[in-house]
């Protein structure tokens, strides 16, 4: 299991993002960031990725075993990136093609099928909705083995029964990785995660969840107890960052 520790600040083009990071993304658990759209989210998970941008971390990013993180990180993008030209199983098995070794074509239809897809394997994406699209991305990240998985707002484009369903699943065939997730769903937040933090212009600030063990029951009064209590944070951070907007005289 790898561990990954994220120090310092980070940085787009010549302005700061966010200043004084300090988190530990546990080995073997769910980790989750959470905060409003523009704070830095992706950029990080980006930057654990390994993926190129404009921005740039005065820090470090190391792992607990010391050793790169080159080639050991699957991520799910906000986009699901899927080849327009490929049917769904050469989508998923795209890692194994690129690297050169035979792909699991059985261990890909099986995943279409636990992601709702039976039968479609020969549909290519056009012909998918976007919720169908994000559960091939989805198939796609979770067919690799890496020690490490960043999943950037990966059940976004779904509709409510259907994102429950993906959050189980995935916490179940990503059980024992170390998982990075994103998202602006604080419900999401309180399901999935061992551990979190709230992302803010000034750092991240640790998130309050229960002790209950992973994916936790929607219903619970202890899920639905966290869940407004983030909530509520939200709110304060919102209501704070509108105050500190400078007001424009209009033209």
């Amino acid at each position: 299991m790898t561990g990954v520790q994220l120090q310092g600040d980070l940085w787009i083009g010549g302005a700061p993002l966010i200043r004084g990071l300090a988190l530990g993304f546990a080995a073997g658990r769910w980790s989750c960031l959470l905060g409003p759209s523009g704070v830095g989210k992706s950029t990080i998970a980006r930057l654990i990725a390994g993926l190129p941008g404009p921005y740039r971390l005065e820090g470090a990013l190391a792992t607990a075993d010391g050793q790169s993180l080159a080639g050991r990180v699957a991520m799910l993008a906000q986009e699901p990136q899927l080849l327009p030209w490929a049917d769904l199983v050469q989508n998923v098995t795209i890692g194994a093609r690129l690297r050169g070794v035979r792909p699991d074509i059985a261990r890909a239809r099986a995943l279409l099928g636990e992601v709702g897809l039976a039968g479609m394997e020969a549909r290519h994406p056009a012909a998918l909705s976007g919720g169908q699209r994000q559960r091939v991305a989805l198939a796609r990240v979770l067919i690799e083995e890496c020690p490490v998985v960043v999943l950037d707002e990966p059940f976004s484009a779904l509709d409510t029964v259907t994102r429950l369903a993906m959050q189980d699943l995935a916490a179940r065939l990503l059980r024992g990785r170390t998982v990075i997730l994103i998202t602006h769903d604080p419900l999401e937040a309180v399901r999935l995660a061992d551990q979190g933090w709230l992302l803010g212009r000034g750092g991240a600030e640790p998130l309050d969840l229960p002790a209950s063990p992973t994916p936790r029951d929607f219903r619970a009064a202890d899920t639905l107890a966290a869940q407004a209590r983030l909530l509520a944070r939200l709110h304060d951070q919102s209501l704070k960052t509108d105050r500190k907007e400078p007001c424009h005289a209009p033209h």
